[in-house]
């Protein structure tokens, strides 16, 4: 080893701890406010065992700045293994299982077996001769919306539920009851014989859902690589568009065979609970979670498998920090609520309300029922909604290829112009040309059906995956299950009350719901601009580093960079000496 690398090592060794040392500090002034002490012994001897390590077995290469600093986010070592991609994969079924029940809902309601033998009233005012209610409110029924939105409301009351499970038991029980929930729930529904079983299936599948939302995207982003952290996070959102697209076939294929094609339609959902099962006895439990309960060695094994190195040690000790950390929150629905992590906790809630409001489900839960009421046949409509499935597959595959590349926040901007355009447009063109009664012009049929697309590609590579993937990277350990549990809570919340009103803001409201939706597009795309910073590339334990370097967010998670530069020069000195100090001082 040359001279100038042996010098750079104890330098770098020093940034090492340093970076440790400020995020400990940070943590314990915070705590000493709230007359905790537990956190802070545990992280001073913590330290006291860093201070009395030679340079060497710190581990410095595998470091790197702390990202509040300014400086580039850390790195650890390892790399991208066949395991954790398959791992992803499975988790990412989940998703599959949320998609197709998406997709399914809209084309079994607007078959006519179905519609017979639940929702008659429905069905005569379909095939009536003489219409009162026009084109706008063939479907406007509170019943039939019940039965879409029952899953979404159930979801986000087994979400609390799934908080606990994944904190307590980890990510990968919460998913193994998430499929025995889709499995007992998919059967009811096939073999429903009235109202009552249909509905109690229904809730059972949102249960799964509630259970496979909060569990899925936190494993995903625990076993993802920093830099691959988006994309991976993203295959949840590419399962659930597959899931819609599957859907929309079997709606295609199932509409004809009356009248049980429904049954069919319903008790094919199976398939995804199915995998979702076999998903979840053959994953791993996350390092994440087998160190927040405790299980050390465990943990450290499996990092060393999905890193695909023995070299883990500096990605372990942040994670044993952070777990330590966490352990010393006993309340975190009530810590995460606190003015530290009012940040994270806004976000997170406004991009599960913003992502409702672009009226992306209104679109893919009534395509069928959609299309119908512009006019088209029904093959036709199911046809069309067909195609929205394969564009939002086929975008949604472009967000994981480039959202690590190009961030996340140019991808909401460049979206939120695309979509205002396409929604604005579709308003215009059925304002102006779709009546009461009769349907669109061919050509502004097509012209409709292309926007509709438009609209789908720019939200499936943008607000879809993103609104999930920002807030599983932004909560810190100590709040992450409860953060996960209120961004899943708060996405049913807006997903029910979107699926119940939907038709009859249609009925009620015609052409203008696509300017209301046009509307809102235009606040999130400002809310954006003005208030989300970027987080690629930054490991989930620095994030905090990123709110008090924006503008807005620093108010509540103050940062002071000359303190940090500061004890980076002095340990620069002298390591163990200032070391053993900061140890003292906490």
């Amino acid at each position: 080893m040359s001279s100038r690398q042996g010098e750079s090592r104890p330098l770098m060794a020093a940034a090492e701890i340093s970076r440790r040392s400020s995020v400990a500090l940070s943590f314990i002034r915070r705590e000493s406010k709230d007359g905790r002490s537990k956190g802070s012994d545990r992280i001073r001897g913590f330290l006291r065992r860093e201070a009395d390590k030679e340079p060497q077995e710190r581990d410095p290469m595998a470091g790197g700045m702390m990202v509040s600093g300014g400086g580039p986010p850390r790195k650890y070592e390892g790399r991208t293994t066949g395991y954790v991609i398959l791992t992803c994969i499975l988790a990412a079924s989940g998703g599959l299982m949320f998609g197709y029940d998406v997709g399914v809902s809209g084309g079994v309601t607007s078959m006519d077996g179905f519609l017979k033998k639940f929702f008659r009233e429905v069905y005569d005012r379909k095939h009536s001769a003489n219409l009162n209610e026009g084109n706008y409110c063939k479907y406007d029924n509170q019943k039939l919306q019940a039965f879409t939105s029952s899953l979404y409301i159930a979801g986000l009351v087994a979400t609390f539920f799934a908080s606990y499970t994944s904190r307590r038991f980890g990510r990968r029980p919460t998913m193994q009851i998430a499929s025995a929930c889709f499995v007992i729930g998919t059967v009811l529904c096939a073999a429903a014989q009235n109202m009552a079983m249909l509905i109690f299936g229904r809730v059972l599948l949102g249960c799964g859902v509630g259970f496979a939302n909060q569990a899925v995207p936190l494993y995903l982003s625990e076993m993802a690589p920093t830099h691959l952290r988006g994309g991976l996070n993203i295959l949840f959102q590419l399962a659930v568009t597959v899931g819609i697209f599957f859907a929309n076939l079997v709606n295609y294929g199932t509409e004809k065979i009356d009248p049980w094609g429904w049954r069919l339609a319903l008790g094919l959902a199976g398939i995804p609970a199915a995998l979702l099962a076999i998903g979840g006895v053959l994953l791993l439990e996350t390092p994440n979670s087998l160190i927040e309960r405790g299980q050390m060695e465990k943990g450290k094994r499996v990092l060393q498998k999905v890193r695909g190195t023995p070299n883990v040690q500096a990605e372990y000790e942040d994670m044993v920090a952070a777990s330590e950390v966490a352990k010393s929150v006993k309340h975190p629905f009530r810590n995460i609520v606190k003015r530290r992590n009012r940040p994270q906790l806004v976000i997170a809630m406004l991009l599960q309300l913003f992502q409702q409001m672009t009226g992306i489900n209104a679109i893919m839960f009534y395509a069928p029922v959609l299309f119908q009421t512009l006019g088209f046949k029904s093959s036709a409509s199911l046809y069309s909604a067909v195609m929205i499935g394969c564009v939002n597959v086929l975008s949604t595959i472009v967000a994981v290829a480039i959202v690590d590349k190009v961030g996340r926040r140019k991808l909401l901007l460049q979206a939120g112009v695309q979509m205002f355009i396409a929604m604005l447009a579709i308003g215009i063109i059925l304002g102006v040309q779709l009546k009461d009664t009769g349907g669109l012009p061919n050509g502004s049929a097509i012209v409709v059906v292309v926007l509709i697309c438009v609209f789908v590609s720019g939200f499936a590579w943008s607000w879809g995956p993103l609104g999930w993937l920002i807030p599983s990277e932004t909560f810190p350990l100590e709040t992450r299950s409860a953060g996960q549990s209120i961004t899943v809570s708060t996405n049913l919340l807006f997903t029910f009350i979107i699926a119940q009103a939907f038709l009859s803001m249609l009925c009620h409201m015609k052409y203008a719901i696509f300017l209301f939706f046009t509307a809102w597009i235009v606040i999130m795309t400002l809310f954006v601009i003005f208030f989300l910073p970027e987080t690629k590339g930054i490991p989930i334990e620095e994030m905090q580093g990123v709110w008090g370097g924006h503008w807005f967010w620093k108010r509540y998670v103050p940062y002071d960079p000359a303190l940090e530069q500061e004890m980076q020069a002095k340990n620069a000195a002298d390591v163990n000496p200032q070391q053993e100090k900061i140890a003292q001082a906490i």
